[in-house]
């Protein structure tokens, strides 16, 4: 009779925790779309602060160039894709939150505050990543392009960019994601010393095979220029320096 008691309560349980779980991922579903209700009438003004990288490029070479589309559709699509991209981006936040409230009930208090700093860096690193992307990728990447360019001469027609809006757009979106995630290194790295299974040692002697694997990972997620593919390979090196001394110190506090 106990043993089936243990069992009602064990469902039960299990039943609430998926309640529970179902109703945070309906309340971060219902804030998503409701941010990007609100993205959607501010996305003009998202479209612009994401082409103002292509627009400074151009004016400081003095050259008169336009982002173009080549289908009915295309800028009612583009502006719908620029209002979801804001939109999730800025609710990334919310839905941490709902995951931290979900899992906090079941964790020690020392786990709750061994876990706290990652709730926080998590967003940061990825702002970060975001605006690496945005101040510095971008406006040399666009350089770099706008360098192959070439003048009229005779006999010789003019090689001019005129970039398509949802080009443009799908691809400073998909840098600010790849970096964003990409700079989530040293939390991940660092959650898995934590559980034992890597720690300093392992990172240290494994240094030059990471080092081929970032700039790997960062040709597959960056298109085929050296800029970007640099631009996300260079930091993602100093991350893994900076997680190697991070773990380094997470073995000091558990030996202690």
């Amino acid at each position: 009779m106990s043993k089936k008691n243990n069992q009602n309560v064990n469902s039960g349980s299990f039943i609430d925790h998926l309640t529970e779980l179902r109703s945070r991922l309906v309340k971060s579903f219902i804030f998503l779309i409701f941010l990007f209700i609100i993205c959607y009438f501010f996305s003009t003004d998202i479209y612009r602060f994401l082409v103002q990288p292509y627009s400074n490029a151009v004016l400081a070479e003095n050259l008169e160039r336009r982002l173009i589309f080549t289908a009915l559709h295309e800028a009612f699509l583009t502006y719908l894709k620029v209002a979801f991209f804001a939109a999730f981006f800025i609710s990334s936040p919310f839905f941490l939150t709902q995951l931290w409230k979900f899992i906090a009930p079941g964790l020690y208090k020392n786990e709750k505050k061994a876990l706290l700093p990652y709730l926080v860096a998590t967003p940061t690193l990825f702002i970060l990543g975001g605006c690496i992307v945005y101040y510095l990728i971008m406006p040399l990447a666009i350089k770099f392009f706008l360098g192959f360019e070439t003048v009229a001469e005779p006999g010789v027609i003019a090689i001019q960019l005129e970039a398509k809006v949802n080009e443009y757009l799908s691809l400073i979106m998909r840098l600010i994601f790849a970096f964003g995630i990409s700079f989530q290194l040293p939390v991940i790295l660092s959650l898995l010393a934590r559980i034992g299974i890597i720690d300093s040692k392992y990172l240290s002697e494994r240094r030059k095979y990471f080092v081929v694997i970032i700039f790997a990972m960062a040709a597959i997620l960056t298109p085929p220029d050296p800029i970007t593919q640099i631009g996300l390979a260079l930091p993602l090196l100093l991350l893994y320096e900076l997680s190697i001394l991070t773990v380094k110190l997470i073995e000091k506090k558990q030996d202690a």
